[in-house]
């Protein structure tokens, strides 16, 4: 949890400066990207190539590559080479735990709303 309203539910976190909120929103801009939710979402079973992300997320060889470069840089993939292939993986496994954590909740209040649409 980055902030502390108050609410009963949330846990106390430290005051965050104003240095931090800068990358965290850096960092939250780099996943507003869906090819790159796509990406980290195919790499969830396990380190693929440039071309199995291609087959796993329909987008280009050119868009994989410079997503890719987006996730390296903002420390959430990794990569190594085999050879000439680059093998790419999740290197924060917090990223994993992240969207597990968002879609959980978007499909909780989804489902609510749906509830609340089927009672009117």
């Amino acid at each position: 949890m980055f902030f502390h309203h108050g609410f009963p539910h949330q846990k106390k976190s430290s005051p965050v400066t104003d240095e931090a909120l800068t990358m965290i929103a850096s960092w939250f801009r780099v996943l507003s990207e869906p090819s790159r939710l796509r990406i980290l979402r195919a790499l969830e079973s396990g380190e693929k190539n440039i071309t199995d992300l291609v087959t796993a997320t329909g987008l280009t060889q050119a868009n994989v590559s410079r997503h890719v470069q987006s996730l390296a840089e903002a420390g959430m993939v990794g990569r190594r080479k085999e050879g000439l292939v680059t093998m790419c993986y999740i290197a924060d496994p917090a990223i994993t735990d992240l969207c597990d954590n968002v879609c959980a909740n978007l499909q909780k209040r989804l489902a609510e709303r749906a509830k609340r649409l089927g009672a009117v």
